[in-house]
């Protein structure tokens, strides 16, 4: 099961041509291909166009969309956001952490294309994908 950042459907949606869009073609009809709540947010909320915003929200409705947030997600968030602040590593975004570390507790490997989850690949044992 492949968890998708946001970071690679926008590009996707945007037309870009990197090897994690070119992963997502290739895996799209093979492998299981998940989203979260907040990952369908910050799709949807970058497009102008009503009739482009429809179109992308449909594709991504035809995706297992889990609730990434609640009680326990949110403390274990913080944990690592914490561990990670000791280690010298200052995430950027809470949504990232989040994503990270329900991907961490329900052991998903996810496809992205932000530096940010770095520090959960190297201190807290985040499954990515890649190349």
């Amino acid at each position: 099961m492949i968890f998708l950042d946001s970071t690679v459907l926008i590009d996707y949606f945007n037309g870009k041509n990197n090897w994690q869009v070119d992963i997502l073609d290739s895996i799209l009809g093979r492998e299981l291909v998940v989203i979260g709540d907040y990952v369908l947010t910050e799709v949807l909320q970058g497009f102008k166009s009503d009739k482009e915003y429809q179109k992308a929200k449909s594709i991504l409705l035809s995706f297992p969309c889990f609730e990434i947030g609640g009680k326990e997600i949110a403390l274990k968030s913080a944990s690592n956001y914490r561990y990670l602040r000791k280690k010298g590593v200052t995430v950027r975004k809470t949504i990232d952490s989040m994503i990270a570390t329900f991907c961490i507790e329900n052991k998903l490997t996810l496809l992205h294309n932000d530096k940010d989850f770095e520090p959960f690949v190297k201190h807290l044992k985040l499954k990515v994908y890649n190349k």
